[in-house]
Formats: C-alpha cells, structure tokens, sequence
C-alpha cells in the first residue's frame, strides 16, 4: 500500500478533528484551510511518484471547490470525467466502482453515453451502423446527444433526487430506452462520457477532469478493442479516423475547460489508494 495511504489509515482515529462550526465565517475559513492543505498533501506526493497521476491542473481550482463546498454544503458534488474516445474513462470508472464496493463509498456513476439519441430508424433506413457513419452521420456530434435531459437529470441528483436515466443499447440497433437505469442521488455524482463537457452541460459541474493520452496509446486500445469484438478490420480503421477526428472536434476543444487533468496510463493501484486517501481526508472529523 502507498505510504500516505498506509500512514493515514494508522493514524486516522488519534488524527481526527473536531468539524468546524460551518455557520461561522471562522468556521467555513478553517475547514477552507484544511481541505486545501490536505489535497496540497496530495499533489505534492502525486508529483514525486513514479506512478503519478495528476498531469495538470488550475491553480485557482482549490480555492474555488473548498469554497464551493463551504457556501452550498447541502448540494451534492459534481464531477464531470471526459477525454477522447479509448483514452481510459472506462477503466478508471471500473477502478472508482471497485472502491465504491469495497470502502463502500457514498458515490453514484452516471453514463453519459446513455443520453445518445434514438437512432433506430436511421440505421434502419441505411442498413447498419458503419453505412450510416460513412454517409456522414456525426455520432459524436453535441446534436446527437439529448443534453437537455441529461443537463435537468443532473441537476436533480445534486438536489438529491433519484432519477432513471435513459439506457442507449450497445447492440448496434440504435435504441434508447427511455426512464430505464435507476440512478441514486448520493454525495458524490460522477458523470463519465465525452459529452460531459460539451458547453450546454459543464458550467454546472464543480470539478471537471479529462483523462489525457497520447493518440498511439490510444488507437492500440481501440484496436485491439476491435480485434476482441471480432470486428472487421478495414472498418475498425475507419472508424478510429472517424472518432480521432471527432475529437479533436468536440472533446479536445473542451480541454481547456477543465480543472484536472489525469494520466490515462496510471497505475490503477496507486490511483485506488489516491481515492481511498480522498475519502479518509474530506471525513476525518468527529462532531460535538
């Protein structure tokens, strides 16, 4: 286990303080205080690891979500993850529902990719998927996302309502089942999926962060995401063009928007136990 983590789990009991009186302008400075300390704890630890996974982020970004945090207690915390196609939003994801399970996290993941428009009878008309892209058909476009709903959904999470999300299917029909994923409000809503950023959604996130990889790493996972779904080829590399170019259109166009930037090569142990450090910190308090 890394040695913050391991050092914090030892002494977490003797180390707990007492909650400040958030109703005080005293109180909301010193938790300010020590939330900022703590995550520069972290950035700094992140800096010197060979396992590092904070590649960049804004210097007021801090501040800005201590004091978020401390002025609207009561609303639930946003966060938007987003980056190109391939370049490890599923696998982190994956990695933060293992440490849901396991530290029994009180976190909620949403799939924005669920908010895709119904296109069944688009493909119905062209005949499949592939020949509906290749007549031009801009699937990652911000149109083809009904970001309407997902924008009203989530604000209904952060007031602390339950919702049921719509649930696209993977299965080539180009269906969307409406009200069809039930989806908990809890203290912490991640919502994974390149149109997280898209502009009619990412003011109302508190912390927006973007996996980054380099473009090869990249088009080998796709690749050989292909190859396991035993996809042809010749289309697999058409449609690596197709979502490169996407990209660079809608996502990376974003990136600057962001408040965090993570290394999509991280190790996924060590970003576990960064996690797991997070939530030891921002509870490390005893009440009155």
């Amino acid at each position: 286990m890394d040695t913050l983590v391991k050092n914090l789990l030892e002494n977490q009991t003797k180390d707990k303080i007492q909650k400040p009186n958030c109703q005080t302008r005293s109180g909301r400075s010193l938790l300010a205080f020590y939330l900022q300390t703590k995550f520069k704890q972290i950035i700094n630890h992140d800096k010197k690891s060979d396992k590092q996974v904070l590649i960049d982020y804004k210097k007021d970004f801090l501040e800005n979500f201590t004091n978020r945090l401390i002025n609207r207690p009561n609303d639930k915390i946003l966060i938007a993850l987003s980056g190109e196609s391939a370049s490890g939003k599923s696998t982190i994801c994956n990695q933060i529902s293992k440490c849901i399970k396991e530290l029994n996290l009180p976190i909620t993941i949403l799939s924005a990719d669920n908010y895709f428009k119904d296109i069944s009878e688009l493909i119905k008309k062209y005949g499949n998927f592939d020949l509906l892209r290749d007549n031009g058909y801009d699937v990652d476009s911000p149109n083809n996302f009904d970001l309407d709903l997902l924008r009203e959904d989530i604000l209904k999470l952060q007031k602390g309502e339950d919702i049921l999300s719509p649930e696209y299917l993977v299965n080539g029909t180009g269906k969307s089942k409406p009200k069809s994923i039930p989806v908990k409000s809890q203290k912490i809503i991640i919502v994974e999926g390149m149109c997280s950023i898209y502009e009619k959604v990412q003011d109302i996130f508190d912390i927006k962060v973007y996996i980054d990889l380099d473009e090869d790493e990249r088009k080998r996972r796709f690749m050989n995401r292909a190859i396991q779904r035993n996809q042809d080829s010749e289309n697999a590399q058409k449609h690596w063009e197709y979502i490169k170019e996407a990209g660079k259109k809608y996502v990376i166009s974003n990136k600057d928007k962001c408040d965090i930037i993570l290394n999509g090569e991280c190790d996924l142990d060590y970003f576990t136990h960064m996690v797991e450090y997070i939530n030891l910190i921002t509870n490390n308090f005893y009440e009155e």
